[in-house]
């Protein structure tokens, strides 16, 4: 990194940008008046700065045509998203000429005559409601609202209103009875003050006293184990009593209660369900977390919701708004699936416990004791969360953009097979050099004492940390890093065979070096390809073959594509939390008046070496004949001696300069203000559901692969597919019936029917109830 690039990390707020990024394609650059938007290295509009019309239809351009989205464009254009909205619907609505619309107040909209501002005081002062104002003045309510706001009227939420309860149930065959003795609680809304109760409730100790006996197959008999909830009501497309008695504080989740349904849609996601049990995520919540406290959307429900509907590529919260919470709620056993604003709250209540490093190493454990056979080899690296907000935080090199930005470096350690196995947040960016000890702490406390290869890229290319590694008990395989010395093409073989059931051949070298000024020995295997590209593979496995040695550290592209894959099908890059907490103002940084030192020394060391050249290729032409003496030349050479020895005066001037400055300076010497970091607790969540999410998918795969031939082209796009699927649901007996639509070719479906059959086979219980899931597939439509 250069010394402006380590300035950079810094910028001087008073400086202004020139280039405004909206998303990983597009930016929007200014300059002598005028602004261009780039789209992938394209010019998509270009206008003079204060053309407002010309702007406008720029932001809707980036929109219409699916190079960003709303919240992106406004961003970087510094408006708000319903003003990007509102340029939409003048532009659908009469063109062009309907973004250019003159300054003032729209020609033709009611306005209310300072006459009826009386009225509408005196109306307020009754309590008479905006709408109905809105309609005897005969204006917009929002209209009402502003002048009401003007006026002095401040809007107060009526205080809700004591629910009566039912002195007897409304139903003889329920029996059951709740208390009431806690504090209501925010998090359900109450059903409404319906005395029609199916469940009669009474004030006595803060206890449920008798659970319901409910009527449903779904809870056969009242039950009150932990992985088993009961519920209280009988209709699964009310559960009103249920949500009372979270509102009341009496019940810490709602118990999944189905019905029957045809073609629910995504109802195919439900064949992650054995996968999702295998993964022990609702378990290991429990175990961690314990409870989110009282509630309808309780700590097992919001788990499962969140793993599902990551499967079903709704990619963050916002995306819900988009569904329908009626069907999304059919496949939890719901009436309704929890909303936008409810899974952020069950996400904010879960990070301000703080567990997450404990949720994910618990995860980690479950998945290593699952598949300890995979771990032999486990892949290192580093993904960059690029950060658009207001604060400022440390820069990192986005390799996909190639571009430094404000962001945040998540390492993921993937198996060999490349699924995931957990992730650690590094702090202020630190490099894989120095995370790779942290990372592997977490590692030894996974696996105990066994040897691991760990493989990374030339990222954590230090031969210290080689050797450090190497008597921890770890092995190391990554590439060679600098200029090597070219292996002559007499000493490559060519090498063929099958690795984990793959066939690989390559051109390898193999010989013994030494690395580093700790002489450290390594074995380097060479890879040799057509054109005579050379790539040397460093490593301190002696035991294995040079052609493992090159698939397992060329397999390091499995990781790569499974950063890929996280951003375009799980917004991997999304943030869900902007929130920012204090971070360590101790820590030392790069002295940014050090950088511009560096840089200007740069450039005085470069004017130098100039004129050197230039005085001495004079020298090596001087005409004896006419200057046969040194002091000849001097004198003839006299402007371009002196302009030499003031270059060496500058030069050495800096370097005492430089000498003085500190080369790292504490950070809070550096930042004006507060020293922040994007809180972490969210955004690990997120990313740990993903991750199980994902590692459901990858288990979907390797499971189908028997009955699927082109599983390694198509196999992730088939079951994505399955999942998505439509199905009807079904309760029959003690167990769940998911029938999926037949999928668009028969073989595809014979596929998934056979993977129907194998997790059957695994006995698999929603998660909440005894209902054993049993899948299959529909009979297709004759024609």
């Amino acid at each position: 990194m250069t010394g402006l690039e380590q300035r950079g990390l810094f910028p001087d707020e008073d400086t202004p940008d020139d280039v405004a990024v909206i998303n990983g394609r597009c930016i929007v650059r200014t300059r002598d008046g005028h602004r261009v938007v780039v789209v992938s290295g394209v010019a998509l509009a270009a206008y003079a700065i204060g053309d407002l019309t010309a702007q406008a239809y720029a932001m809707v351009s980036l929109v219409e045509q699916d190079h960003a989205d709303q919240v992106d464009v406004a961003r970087a254009f510094g408006c708000a998203s319903r003003t990007v909205r509102r340029h939409q619907r003048r532009f659908e609505d009469d063109g062009l000429r309907a973004l250019g619309r003159p300054a003032g107040y729209p020609k033709g909209r009611s306005r209310i005559p300072s006459t009826r501002r009386e009225l509408v005081f005196r109306l307020k002062s009754e309590g008479v409601s905006n709408r109905e104002i809105a309609r005897q003045v005969g204006v917009d309510e929002k209209a009402i609202r502003k002048l009401a706001r003007r006026l002095g009227f401040v809007e107060h939420h009526a205080e809700q209103a004591e629910l009566p309860l039912a002195p007897a149930p409304a139903d003889p065959n329920l029996s059951a009875s709740a208390v009431i003795a806690q504090e209501p609680q925010p998090d359900a809304a109450p059903p409404g003050a319906d005395p029609n109760l199916s469940a009669s409730v009474v004030a006595a100790e803060g206890r449920s006293d008798a659970p319901a006996t409910a009527a449903d197959p779904n809870l056969s008999a009242p039950v009150t184990s932990d992985d088993v909830a009961t519920t209280y009501d009988i209709d699964p497309a009310n559960r009103s009593t249920d949500r009372l008695l979270a509102y009341l504080g009496l019940l810490d989740d709602a118990a999944p209660l189905f019905r029957q349904g045809t073609r629910v849609p995504g109802a195919g996601v439900l064949l992650a369900l054995p996968a999702i049990e295998k993964s022990g995520v609702v378990e290991i919540a429990r175990d961690v977390y314990g409870s989110i406290g009282p509630a309808f959307y309780g700590l097992r429900t919001t788990v499962v919701a969140l793993v599902l509907l990551a499967l079903l590529r709704i990619k963050r919260p916002e995306a819900l708004k988009e569904h329908s919470p009626e069907d999304l709620g059919r496949i939890l056993g719901l009436d309704r699936a929890p909303e936008v604003k409810t899974l952020r709250r069950k996400l904010a209540r879960l990070a301000g416990l703080g567990l997450a490093v404990d949720f994910g190493r618990a995860l980690a454990k479950r998945r290593v004791s699952e598949r300890g056979a995979s771990l032999g080899f486990l892949y290192v690296d580093g993904h960059v969360r690029v950060y658009h907000g207001k604060h400022r935080l440390p820069k990192a090199h986005v390799a996909r953009m190639r571009i430094a930005m404000p962001a945040t470096t998540d390492y993921w350690v993937n198996d060999a097979v490349g699924d995931p196995l957990f992730v650690v947040t590094a702090k202020a960016n630190a490099g894989l050099a120095k995370m790779l000890t942290v990372v592997l702490d977490e590692v030894r406390g996974l696996v105990g004492d066994r040897r691991i290869t760990i493989v990374f890229d030339r990222g954590g290319y230090s031969p210290k940390l080689f050797a450090k590694l190497i008597a921890a008990g770890f092995d190391v395989l990554t590439y060679q890093k600098g200029r090597t010395p070219k292996i002559q093409a007499r000493f490559f073989e060519h090498h063929k065979g099958v690795v984990d059931g793959r066939n690989v051949e390559y051109m390898l070298a193999d010989r013994d070096v030494v690395v580093g000024a700790c002489k450290l020995h390594m074995r380097q295997v060479t890879r040799r390809t057509d054109d005579g590209h050379q790539t040397p593979i460093l490593t301190s496995r002696r035991d294995l073959s040079v052609l493992e040695i090159a698939f397992r550290m060329f397999e390091r592209w499995r990781q790569e594509n499974f950063f890929k894959y996280l951003r375009d099908e799980y917004a991997l890059d999304a943030l869900v939390e902007h929130a920012v907490v204090d971070d360590d103002a101790a820590r030392d940084v790069p002295n940014p008046v050090r950088a511009e030192l560096d840089a200007k020394l740069k450039l005085a060391r470069a004017e130098l070496a100039r004129l050197q050249a230039d005085y001495g290729l004079r020298a090596f032409g001087n005409p004896e004949s006419r200057r046969p003496t040194m002091r000849g030349f001097k004198i003839a050479h006299g402007p371009l001696r002196h302009a030499v020895r003031a270059a060496v005066k500058r030069v050495e001037d800096l370097e005492e300069k430089r000498a003085k400055v500190p080369a790292r300076v504490p950070v809070r010497d550096v930042v004006d203000g507060d020293v922040v970091k994007l809180a972490p607790e969210r955004q690990h969540l997120a990313s740990l559901f993903k991750m199980v999410a994902y590692q459901a998918e990858s288990d979907l795969v390797r499971q189908i692969a028997p009955h699927y031939k082109r599983v390694d082209d198509e196999g992730r796009t088939l079951i994505q597919s399955a999942l998505a699927d439509a199905a009807d649901i079904e309760v029959v007996g003690d167990e769940l019936h998911v029938r999926l639509a037949p999928l668009s070719s028969a073989h595809r479906t014979r596929a998934v029917a056979a993977l129907c059959d194998e997790l059957n086979g695994t006995g698999t219980r929603f998660p909440g109830t005894k209902l054993r899931v049993r899948y299959s597939i529909a009979a297709a439509p004759v024609a």
